[in-house]
């Protein structure tokens, strides 16, 4: 499991921002030429600027780690400067080892210099198309598909579920929510969800990172969620030993405990929300480091996921905002490894859980869990 043959075996990424994994040295390059951009520059340099993105990123707020995007959002307000983050992504993405990615940004957040939705959904789609070319001819085979975001405290939700309808033959796989759930129940886009049902299109909804049962359950129940982005306060309606989760967890951890290789899965106990989670399989995006950062978990041992995946939820793993936490996908599989005691058989259940959960056709789901991902993970002697 180190992180050279992690990178190696083949992963499936479902929940990544665009404007959360630019590369330092391109948010400097992109900012030349514009100087109120260039003059807030927090740091002169790649290194220095990476390392600003983490530490103010590691706040324990989720509110102070969405201001980081101010940066970002600077220099993608261009066609050039989209496409140009959204080809170094897919390029990123495929030297990590990730054979299929959903990649989602806000395409209301890109208009400040005139560019019309249309014209951003375009060059980013451009952007991608390029990326998957250039990947290809390093050797890394990677296919690429977006997800239209609206923000929860905005009001063009309808505009860009219509948005998402219109390009789904031209690269868009889907519609997603983001932004604070604190006072933006997802209730309040309920016009955007019910025309994308009768549209038959596909959607997840950012709910239950840093804030409770209420959002998860309005985003299933309410909205119609195929997937839930982030997911991890399900554990809010899981008891443990008698306890409500996040008490048992406490207590636990006061104790000693580093790991949730070992509870006994006898002692817990599901809630009518996270029994019919699992039992639907709604899919949970999951992102350990990310929710470290946000408060949302304490450590990358004791983080939800490890339990949630070993009481069969239909987990997947994410890198969420990759310049914000400094990860990648297979930085993540390393951190359970290493912390949490996952192994290579893990990171396969996973990525097949994320591939089965893609918004793509069945067939070209199947396609890519046979002929791609089971023969990556039999190279390592785990069965195909």
């Amino acid at each position: 499991m180190s992180l050279d043959a992690l990178r190696t075996v083949p992963k499936v990424l479902l929940h990544d921002h665009l404007d959360g994994g630019l590369r330092p040295q391109t948010i400097i390059e992109l900012a030349v030429g514009d100087p109120a951009v260039e003059a807030n520059l927090p740091a002169p340099d790649a290194a220095g600027l990476g390392e600003w993105f983490r530490a103010n990123a590691d706040s324990g707020s989720l509110e102070r780690y969405l201001e980081t995007f101010a940066q970002t959002l600077a220099v993608m307000q261009t066609e050039e400067g989209l496409f140009r983050v959204a080809a170094e992504a897919a390029q990123d993405l495929a030297a990590d080892g990730v054979v299929y990615a959903e990649i989602r940004y806000a395409p209301e957040q890109h208009l400040e210099r005139g560019l019309t939705l249309e014209q951003v959904v375009e060059a980013v789609n451009d952007g991608f198309r390029e990326g998957e070319r250039l990947a290809r001819e390093s050797g890394h085979g990677i296919r690429v598909t977006a997800l239209l975001t609206a923000m929860r405290h905005a009001a063009k939700s309808r505009e860009i579920a219509e948005l998402a309808v219109r390009y789904r033959d031209d690269g868009v796989a889907g519609f997603d929510i983001a932004g604070a759930e604190a006072g933006y129940p997802p209730t309040r886009h309920l016009d955007a969800f019910e025309f994308l049902r009768r549209e038959n299109a596909h959607f997840t909804i950012h709910a239950g990172e840093a804030f409770g049962l209420k959002s998860i359950w309005e985003a299933i129940q309410w909205c119609g969620a195929e997937r839930l982005g982030h997911g991890v306060r399900i554990v809010d309606d899981i008891t443990v030993e008698g306890l409500p989760f996040p008490d048992w967890l406490d207590q636990a951890a006061a104790r000693g405990l580093t790991t949730l290789a070992d509870v006994d899965l006898d002692s817990v106990y599901l809630g009518l929300l996270a029994a019919y989670v699992r039992d639907t399989r709604i899919p949970l995006e999951m992102c350990p480091s990310s929710n470290l950062q946000t408060g949302a978990a304490t450590s990358i041992g004791l983080h939800p996921i490890s339990l949630l995946a070993r009481m069969r939820f239909r987990v997947t793993l994410n890198t969420d905002n990759r310049l914000m936490s400094g990860t990648s996908l297979s930085r993540e599989a390393g951190l359970l490894a290493a912390e949490a005691d996952w192994t290579l058989a893990d990171l396969r259940w996973v990525t097949i859980n994320a591939m089965k959960s893609a918004f793509l056709p069945f067939d070209q789901r199947l396609a890519l869990i046979d002929d791609v991902i089971k023969p990556g993970y039999a190279e390592f002697g785990l069965p195909a």
